[in-house]
């Protein structure tokens, strides 16, 4: 048994100071990895959408922590990561989330980042490749302990969307407007972004059209975004998930390990290990884009 921590707890060492491992050989400390170890999953995939950089209402710091905090062997960008292509929006903390996507994908890391693209994310598949080395999909499919799943941002499924470009292109940009206005906590502009997606009825179209979608491609699960409220059904034998998104007050994000598909809320008070490389990444992503 004692064996089986050690090589598991091998993806913790690296993260742990030096100080700390020194001590190991007490029984107390040891029993207290044995603890971290068993509490710390490592996920075969994690999924986050509709993070909204360049938006005031965009939990880019706290998805950050929240990435941190959590092991994973592939991580899925499941679009809407940008407000719109107006980088000059972008704050530090929106930078400091644009490196430490460019740390993971470094292959060092062995972690698998993909970019789905996002309505909000159109015309940036040749920027990104460039400036955080990640490869950009319209959908991403994998296989995952004999079941094939996918992703997909979900806006196709939304009629209003596709065929009126024009004015949600202003809606959006209206909206943008709104949150400048706002007062602290954003809550009246989150309460218009749900307002939308209840008018439109969006939840209800993109899982349906998810599902259609999925049949099509023999996937067991299927993943979108796009709406912003985090859903969970299943229909015909095909799972369907929404993971929420990033500019809500309870932001939530997807998990796929052995113990199944789980939609996680973020919860606040964790550590954020905001180390020098990392704000080093951030710096170098601003010095290419300027």
């Amino acid at each position: 048994m004692p064996g089986l921590i050690l090589a598991t707890g091998r993806h913790l060492l690296s993260k742990v100071h030096a100080p700390f491992l020194v001590q190991l050989s007490s029984p107390c400390n040891i029993a207290s990895l044995k603890l971290l170890v068993m509490s710390t999953a490592v996920y075969d995939t994690l999924i986050l959408s509709d993070l909204h950089l360049g938006s005031e209402i965009s939990r880019a710091q706290d998805a950050t922590r929240m990435l941190r905090q959590n092991l994973f062997q592939r991580l899925i960008l499941l679009g809407d990561i940008f407000a719109d292509l107006n980088f000059r929006r972008l704050t530090k903390d929106h930078w400091k989330f644009l490196g430490y996507i460019r740390k993971l994908s470094n292959p060092k890391r062995g972690v698998e980042v993909v970019w789905v693209e996002g309505n909000h994310d159109q015309g940036l598949t040749n920027v990104m490749s460039h400036l955080v080395g990640v490869k950009v999909y319209q959908e991403y499919s994998w296989e995952f302990e004999g079941r094939r799943h996918l992703a997909i941002h979900g806006h196709q499924f939304d009629r209003f969307a596709v065929n009126n470009l024009v004015l949600s292109n202003v809606g959006s940009f209206l909206h943008l407007q709104l949150q400048k206005l706002d007062a602290r906590g954003k809550r009246f502009s989150r309460f218009v972004d749900l307002l939308n997606t209840r008018w439109l009825r969006l939840s209800s179209k993109v899982a349906s059209g998810a599902i259609a979608q999925a049949r099509l491609r023999r996937a067991e699960r299927v993943f979108c975004g796009h709406t912003h409220v985090a859903q969970q059904c299943e229909l015909d034998g095909i799972a369907y998930y929404n993971t929420g998104s990033w500019t809500d007050s309870r932001p939530t994000y997807i998990t796929v390990g052995a113990d199944g598909v789980h939609i996680r809320e973020y919860e606040e008070g964790s550590e954020d290990r905001d180390t020098a490389a990392e704000s080093t990444d951030a710096d170098a992503i601003v010095a290419v884009e300027t």
